[in-house]
Order: structure tokens, then C-alpha cells, then sequence
């Protein structure tokens, strides 16, 4: 039987072309089927469609290939509105009608649930995905490369898909347009000044990066031009004119990054004009953004995840809350209006500055931001005698430290609500939560239409007796 076994995979060959009927989506976006038993994944195909497919990759366990025909196509096939949607690779989903794309990104949820967990899903509490009513233009930032044409013209772009071919983009869909229009008039301040462009391979030039941040309710726009040497030519020149041609900019700052990385800022940042940093408000709450701070990038969708999370954590106006990795505190100000006490950490001592300045800004004064580890702060304060009711976590796609996890069982907060950007992560870290606490439910919400990207808020419930 095995060596009949090893004889059906090796019958796959690169090149060859094959039918496969697709099931469903897989975890980024790309249409999953079965041939010979063995999985296949086909970007651009979508769940129900009988396809004919020409293997790309052949590993022991999965074969990759692209789609030659659709032979039988889905009631949800949609064509793709951005001209560059193949090549850039930005957006996995512009071919899916959005009303289906909501529906496939709750199956992304339960697959990653079926798969990394003993639950009973089929009997969880799953909701339908929350969407936008507009999934257009949501992007409040851009972070476009900068390289040359073969006409030797400066273009601004994204790297395609497992390339290091520059796409150049003129007008992305899914950005805010204001941060479209800046790009566009600072690489053409650029080409006028003739500044050169950072080369990859010759690890020579001068810019590199165009980064932009637009405020949707300040409406105040922010640029980061990224240099590979702390000298960026023609400067005043360049300040000036992004002053007269852009009104909205109001912070123009330098970041330096020399180094061979694919990491976009570099540590040194430099003060060229206007402020350091742009307003935007969540609510009736207002954040001062720094160039380097994290902020969520879809600023509409962000309201209806906190209120989600709000939510879950049921508030009575007593409760004492710990928002760990806290970054600049927004969940933490978000809940604070329902709280007894807040209570938030980070590693990151730039972010509990921020914290604690826009806390106080907002006049929130039942809110306390500290650096350090949860696995450091929350043991400490239980053994002061504070022991928090509800800890909110919205960790990196990486999830939970484990160290994490086992303070919140050791800790035992009556509520943990979880809040993830990947949905592997969360299942591993909710079967091993699963030892004190009980899943309610998991909200699925649509923060990046167009992508195979879910956010999730879970609550989480402990368990009697524990």
C-alpha cells in the first residue's frame, strides 16, 4: 500500500495540466481542491468552480498551479475593478462578490478551528462576518516602493507576488485617494528635482519609500519619505514645493534606513516640516499619530471592532480591565467610559508614552499605561490584591506568548476577550485556553475587503469551579 501510495503523488509533474473541482478557500484567499487525495492550491479559483489547472509546485504533502480554464464558474465570480489586481497581489478577493467574500472569511474561521482544535465546532457560537457598507478606499496609509521604468522614469509601487518586479500603482481602490494623490505629486517632485531612487541589488540611490497616513476625520495628511542616507538631496527644494502643491500634508518627516532589509522604517527618524505628528479621532476620541505609531488602518471598520469588543467585555462601570499589549491604549480608551479601572502594558516604551498622553488628552483618568510584559505586571498586581475582572489581548499574527496564556490561567480573569488578525493562531491559543475557560462566541469582522485577511473578537468565559 505505501508503495502504491508514493506512486500516485509522484504522478503529479510540474507542467501538467489537470481537472479539480474547488471546496473552498484556503487561509490566503486561494481556491483549495483535491487531486489523487493530496491538497492543490489555485490562486484565483473560487469554491464550487470546476477548473483546469497546470501545476506551478509539487511538494509531498501539497501541490500548488495556476488556473488554464474555468469550466464550470461561480455564481459569485465578479470581474476584478483594479486593472494591475493580478500582478500586484495586494488584494487576493477583487474576483469574489463582496456580500460572498463575508461568508468565505467565516469558513477561513471554522477550517482554522477544525483544524487546530478538539472543539466541537459545528455546535460554536460562529457569527456572520461584520462588513463595510462601502469596502472601497478604507486604507488610511501607503507604503509604496520607489524604482524606475525601462524608460528610466521614477515609479511608485508594490513588489508582485513572490517577485521583486516593482508594480507601479497610479490609483489603488482600496486606498484613501488622498493618500493616492500624494504619492503621485511627490514622485513627480522627485523626477523634477532629479533626486535618484534607492537600487535593491546595487544597494545605491537615494529615496526608497514614499509613506503616507491620512487622517479620515482631520483630514490632515502625513509623509515619510524614506532615505538610504541620512542626506536626502535637494531637500529644502523638495519640502517646499510638497508645501505649495499639497495643503492637506501637515507633517513631512525623514526616516533613515540603510540597511538590506525589506522592513520599511529604519530607526532614525528626522523632523523636515509642518508637525510630528497628524490627529485622528476614533469616536469622539482623538489620537495623536507619530510616523512610526501603529494605528488600525481601516479606521471605519476599527469603530465597529471596538464596539465589539466593548461588547464582549460587558461592562457595568466597576469592572477593572487590563488591556495587554496595549500599543498607543485605543481599546483601553475605547472601554474606559465603562470601566471601574483601566489597566495597560507594552514592551514598547514609545507606545505607553503615547498612551498615557492621549489618556490624559481625553481627560481619561481611571486609565494607567505601564512598560513591560503582562507576564511580568498581571502576577504582581494580583499579588497587590488587584485582580483584574476582564483582559483584553489584541497580540501580533504570531498570537499569545504561551508565558501569556498561562498567566491569564493562573490570574483567572472572569472574561478574556480576544482579539486576533489571524485565525491559526487563535485556534491553537483558544485549545489551550480551553483548560479554565469556555469559548462563547467568535465575531468575525471584515477589516480588509478585497483580501483573504479576518479579524475576530472572541469571549471567553471561566469555566466553574476554576
Amino acid at each position: 500500500m505505501k508503495h502504491q501510495k508514493s506512486q500516485t503523488q509522484a504522478e503529479l509533474k510540474v507542467g501538467q495540466t489537470f481537472p479539480l473541482t474547488i471546496k473552498r478557500l484556503g487561509i490566503n484567499g486561494e481556491g483549495v481542491g483535491y487531486f489523487k487525495r493530496k491538497v492543490v492550491f489555485v490562486p484565483g479559483a473560487l469554491p464550487g468552480e470546476e477548473v483546469v489547472v497546470e501545476a506551478t509546485k509539487v511538494q509531498p504533502k501539497f501541490s500548488e498551479g495556476k488556473v488554464k480554464k474555468i469550466r464550470k464558474r461561480s455564481e459569485h465570480r465578479v470581474e476584478a475593478p483594479c486593472p494591475i489586481y493580478e500582478a500586484c497581489g495586494g488584494c487576493q478577493l477583487q474576483h469574489l462578490d463582496y456580500g460572498r467574500q463575508l461568508v468565505e472569511k467565516r469558513d477561513i474561521v471554522v477550517q482554522s478551528l477544525e483544524r487546530h482544535t478538539r472543539f466541537a465546532v459545528d455546535k460554536m457560537d460562529i457569527r456572520p462576518t461584520i462588513g463595510m457598507e462601502n469596502p472601497w478606499h478604507y486604507r488610511n496609509k501607503s507604503q509604496f516602493q520607489l524604482g524606475r521604468s525601462e524608460s528610466g522614469k521614477i515609479i511608485a509601487g508594490l513588489y508582485g507576488m513572490d517577485s521583486h518586479k516593482l508594480v507601479p500603482i497610479t490609483e489603488c481602490i482600496v486606498q484613501h485617494p488622498e493618500t493616492n494623490k500624494t504619492t503621485g505629486v511627490i514622485r513627480r517632485i522627485l523626477e523634477d528635482n532629479g533626486v535618484s531612487v534607492y537600487n535593491e541589488r546595487k544597494r545605491k540611490g537615494d529615496v526608497r519609500t514614499i509613506v503616507t497616513r491620512v487622517g479620515f476625520e482631520s483630514g490632515e495628511v502625513q509623509v515619510v519619505l524614506v532615505t538610504a542616507k541620512e542626506t536626502l538631496p535637494k531637500k529644502d527644494a523638495i519640502v517646499k514645493e510638497i508645501k505649495n502643491r499639497l495643503p492637506k500634508v501637515t507633517s513631512i518627516v525623514q526616516n533613515v534606513n540603510g540597511a538590506k532589509t525589506s522592513v520599511i522604517f529604519g530607526e532614525q527618524t528626522k523632523h523636515l516640516a509642518g508637525n510630528m505628528v497628524i490627529q485622528e479621532f476614533l469616536g469622539d476620541i482623538s489620537f495623536e499619530l507619530s510616523s512610526r505609531a501603529f494605528f488600525q488602518l481601516n479606521p471605519i471598520q476599527t469603530v465597529k471592532l471596538y464596539d465589539e469588543v466593548k461588547k464582549a467585555a460587558q461592562l457595568t462601570g466597576k469592572e477593572k480591565v487590563v488591556d495587554a499589549y496595549c500599543g498607543v491604549g485605543t481599546i483601553g480608551m475605547w472601554l474606559a467610559d465603562g470601566a471601574g479601572e483601566i489597566r495597560g502594558m507594552d514592551v514598547i516604551k514609545e507606545s505607553i508614552d503615547d498612551a498615557n498622553k492621549n489618556a490624559k488628552n481625553q481627560g481619561i483618568k481611571n486609565a494607567t499605561y505601564v512598560t513591560g510584559t503582562a507576564e511580568k505586571w498581571l502576577p504582581k498586581w494580583t499579588n497587590e490584591g488587584y485582580r483584574p475582572d476582564v483582559v483584553v489581548v489584541d497580540p501580533p499574527r504570531t498570537g499569545c506568548e504561551k508565558s501569556f496564556l498561562d498567566t491569564i490561567l493562573k490570574v483567572k480573569p472572569k472574561r478574556f476577550v480576544y482579539v486576533s488578525c489571524n485565525p491559526s493562531t487563535l485556534a491553537k491559543d483558544l485549545q489551550y485556553l480551553s483548560k479554565g475557560y469556555e469559548v462563547k462566541y467568535i465575531q468575525p469582522v471584515d477589516m480588509f475587503p478585497q483580501t483573504a485577511h479576518v479579524e475576530c473578537i472572541s469571549q471567553l468565559i471561566l469555566k466553574e469551579g476554576n
